[in-house]
């Protein structure tokens, strides 16, 4: 009786992180129930395509998780080569973009089964049927093609992740990511969900507005065993919004100050509730180890905010983050979002204004301007069809949704080309201002110069003859994108996100 689970994760934008949680957190129940399972990641795998054949000759069901974009292609990729080598065995998509769109997920003829949401309980049901030679219809949670035909089985209730069992962190190769991204870290999830509605976002769609978290005594223990056990430097926290609990938060925080073990953790949150903490809260946290924080602060124009159903966030709080995390020693990034249905020049230029006066005096804090994606299942959806946005119709053409390379009607042609530049702009005067404060007296005196010509150019909204962008390039000092979980440098230039 073939026992055997072989899970993929493609490639993906950006340094590997650590072994993919969501394939650990797959893994642990099958492993709990039983099965023999082998977890394969193109980021540390040389030939992935040579580890796959290999790997599923005795294998029951071959896995895939991936997101909406370019991971899809590899999915498929790898996926057909499945299909050929062992056309008997069931393939199988999980992750968030098969959850939002399974029937269409499963029309491209390649899977066989889409788990949706929460895939641990699922995937180990599916397996268990699997091994006995029995049918999936009725197994909760998933969707399946029978006859050419398209079945949805009813959803599974959402489990609180507290019945869960720790992720299979021991079957991470931390020597094979450390070779591949200098660090010895992984990646954590100690909650899902986020109570906020923002229309832009897939976590709305995935998670609804529940907030799902671990008990604080689970994560200090759990996170504090995997530092110690393999030697870990950083611990990149993965939950939509860690900071919805404040009195959680604080208390994870001081387990970790009081283990005594010295680590980095990083994750992401919104800055009214940061405003929430207290400064020695706040500082708190530095001393128990963040050393970054994301803030997803998308606008400084209060009319955008509330077009994004943001209403939960204000300017005077971006700053008294910033003021707050700074006396800490936390850097942060906060995200911009450009390029929103609805959003105006004037509205862009707010931001840029605001977002600057930010850098100004608070020179730890770093930006991520991104350009709006649609991404699958938003709830602005019917706007931006009358807006002109063409929805794709299968796998294929969403595998081509590339971060920053995806037009908007409303944005396009002269308006695309001056934000670009507005954001070029930016993003040297941001980091400019940066760099003028560990340079020399000269340097800070070229540099001052510099900036306050970027900044008459941002107010004047004035790029014509871009002598200073050139320059910049000249000498590789455009700055660059960074990640809003881990502060890391990603790539230069504007992308897209959701």
């Amino acid at each position: 009786m073939k026992n055997k689970v072989v899970l993929y994760y493609p490639p993906y934008d950006g340094p590997p992180l650590g072994p993919p949680l969501c394939l650990l957190s797959v893994a642990s129940p099958l492993i709990q129930a039983g099965f023999h399972v082998r977890i394969i990641d193109s980021a540390i795998t040389d030939e992935p395509e040579g580890t796959v054949a290999s790997e599923i000759r005795d294998a029951l069901c071959f896995g895939v998780s991936f997101l909406t974009g370019p991971m899809i292609k590899e999915a498929l990729r790898i996926s057909k080569l499945v299909r050929i080598l062992r056309p008997d065995i069931p393939i199988i998509f999980g992750g968030w973009h098969p959850t939002i769109l399974p029937a269409q997920t499963l029309a491209a003829g390649i899977a066989d089964i889409v788990v949706r949401g929460q895939g641990e309980l699922t995937m180990l049901e599916v397996a268990q049927r699997l091994r006995e030679g029995k049918s999936v219809e009725g197994v909760r949670g998933c969707s399946l093609k029978k006859h050419k035909e398209v079945i949805h089985n009813p959803d599974r209730p959402v489990e609180n992740i507290n019945h869960f069992p720790t992720p299979a962190f021991f079957m991470g190769d931390f020597d094979a990511y450390e070779r591949r991204s200098g660090l010895r870290k992984v990646t954590y999830a100690s909650s899902v969900g986020c109570p906020y509605a923002c229309n832009y976002c897939t976590d709305l769609v995935y998670y609804g507005q529940r907030f799902n978290a671990y008990k604080t005594e689970r994560v200090v223990y759990e996170v504090t065993t995997l530092v110690s056990r393999w030697r870990l430097q950083e611990v990149a926290f993965l939950d939509s919004n860690f900071l919805v609990d404040v009195k959680r938060a604080g208390a994870i925080a001081r387990g970790f100050l009081d283990s005594g073990l010295k680590f980095r953790w990083t994750f992401q949150a919104s800055t009214n509730l940061l405003c929430r903490m207290s400064e020695d809260e706040v500082c708190l946290l530095g001393m128990s180890g963040v050393s970054h924080m994301g803030f997803g602060t998308e606008s400084a124009s209060p009319q955008v905010l509330m077009l994004m159903n943001k209403k939960h966030q204000r300017i005077d709080e971006m700053f008294e983050t910033a003021r707050k995390t700074q006396r800490a020693g936390i850097r942060v990034t906060f995200n911009l979002i450009l390029g929103f249905p609805g959003e105006t020049d004037s509205d862009r230029r707010q931001t840029m204004q605001v977002m600057t006066e930010i850098s100004r005096r608070y020179p730890h804090v770093s930006f991520s301007p991104n350009l709006f994606t649609p991404y699958p299942g938003i709830s602005i959806w019917p706007e931006l069809r009358k807006r002109g946005v063409r929805e794709p119709q299968d796998l294929e053409e969403w595998s081509e949704m590339v971060l920053g390379n995806n037009p908007l009607p409303w944005l396009a042609n002269r308006p695309f080309q001056k934000l670009m530049r507005m954001v070029d702009y930016f993003m040297l005067c941001t980091e400019t201002q940066r760099r003028a404060l560990n340079a020399t007296w000269l340097g800070r005196r070229i540099r001052q110069m510099l900036v306050t010509a970027l900044r008459w150019r941002l107010k004047a909204d004035q790029y014509t003859f871009p002598w200073e962008l050139w320059l910049a390039r000249g000498f590789e000092q455009v700055a660059a994108r960074r990640s809003l979980l881990t502060g890391q440098v990603l790539r230069r230039g504007m992308q897209q996100v959701c």
